[in-house]
């Protein structure tokens, strides 16, 4: 894991003031950032927590579901300042686990006007309730951060293995990527009006965390989650102590998915962040009675990046998302995988990944 130092990003010195109010040094603040009004014109707000240490440093912001149905970002914040914050040592941490709040209320992704808040930033002061909610967030908070971290899960009826993602072609981004310390590092801009993407287009280098599925708080992803938050904060001097080296690291260029082309019950060979040689089979396709109609090979030497989770498929559904591997990196993680401790997160997040899965032997 080559993270190096921050090369930029100057330590923040300037005065932080969210919906109106200035937060000084040395200071701990909730602040309900108010964005929109209910239909009895009461105030709807964004519920942060700002915590600045007496130092100035670097500022660095969380965020947890801006997809209402992606639960583990709020369990990875939450459990990060439960029952006491970190102890930084300089700089500012501005956490806001819910963004979505319509949607976390109502178990659904998206918001009330059905738009995608994940594709409309920076959003706009006057325009639609999603773009009015992407732009509060954007304006008061991002635009004054050096750093963010966006913690995000799969689709319905999928599963990621704990991944980051971000433009690894920006220096900055890519240090940040590492600097966190997951496995798997994926090579992505995001799409248009993704937070990541604006983020970076606006001078705040910012990733994505990948992991798990949507509506539940896995116990492996916050563990994960929460390693590499504090890994980015020894690594920004805001904390002290050195920063825990993943079990690996490679950074990833081209992923397929590998799609069912007959409708049947699936039997699952390969779970989250297996090794699959190419040509080996990873699921059978049984019709309803059991009989055998097809199996799905891998098209790639790679890594299981997601899956899908429910069994039943029809022609063209994904079931497996795939991250092609070098041989030189096949080889090299295969090794590293089978170093003891066997108990590494890694590979019990790999069997906490598969216990709602059934996964047969080939």
């Amino acid at each position: 894991m080559k993270t190096g130092s921050p090369t930029s990003n100057a330590p923040n010195r300037k005065p932080l003031i969210i919906d109106g109010e200035q937060i000084p040094l040395g200071a701990t603040r909730d602040i309900n950032l108010k964005f929109s009004e209910s239909y009895l014109g009461a105030p709807v707000s964004l519920p942060l927590r700002v915590i600045r240490a007496r130092e100035p440093g670097p500022c660095i912001f969380l965020t947890g579901s801006i997809h209402g149905d992606e639960l583990n970002g709020i369990g990875i914040i939450r459990e990060l300042l439960y029952d006491q914050p970190p102890p930084l040592r300089c700089g500012t941490l501005i956490c806001i686990p819910v963004v979505n709040l319509y949607g976390l209320e109502h178990n659904r992704r998206y918001m009330p006007d059905r738009r995608d808040l994940n594709r409309c930033f920076p959003g706009l002061e006057s325009g639609s309730p999603t773009s009015r909610l992407a732009h509060a967030l954007f304006h008061e908070v991002v635009k004054q951060c050096d750093y963010g971290i966006d913690f995000h899960s799969a689709a319905l009826r999928r599963t990621n293995y704990p991944n980051v993602r971000g433009s690894l072609s920006n220096s900055q981004v890519r240090a940040l990527a590492q600097a966190f310390g997951a496995e798997l590092l994926l090579d992505s801009k995001g799409p248009d009006g993704s937070l990541r993407r604006t983020s970076v287009a606006h001078g705040v280098p910012t990733i994505v965390v990948e992991a798990g599925e949507v509506w539940k708080i896995e116990p492996g992803v916050v563990d994960f989650g929460i390693r590499g938050c504090l890994n980015v904060f020894k690594w920004l001097g805001m904390l002290e102590g050195a920063p825990e080296k993943p079990l690996f690291q490679v950074n990833l260029k081209k992923t397929t998915w590998v799609r069912a082309d007959r409708g049947g019950i699936l039997g699952f060979h390969a779970k989250p962040g297996e090794l699959v040689e190419e040509g080996a089979i990873i699921a059978t396709n049984y019709n309803i009675f059991g009989k055998e109609r097809r199996t799905l090979n891998a098209p790639v030497s790679g890594i299981v990046l997601g899956m899908a989770t429910m069994p039943a498929v029809k022609p063209g559904e994904p079931v497996y998302h795939l991250a092609e591997l070098s041989r030189r990196s096949f080889r090299n993680i295969a090794r590293a995988m089978e170093r003891p401790p066997q108990e590494e997160l890694y590979h019990r997040i790999q069997d906490d990944l598969a216990t709602n899965i059934i996964i047969q032997e080939r």
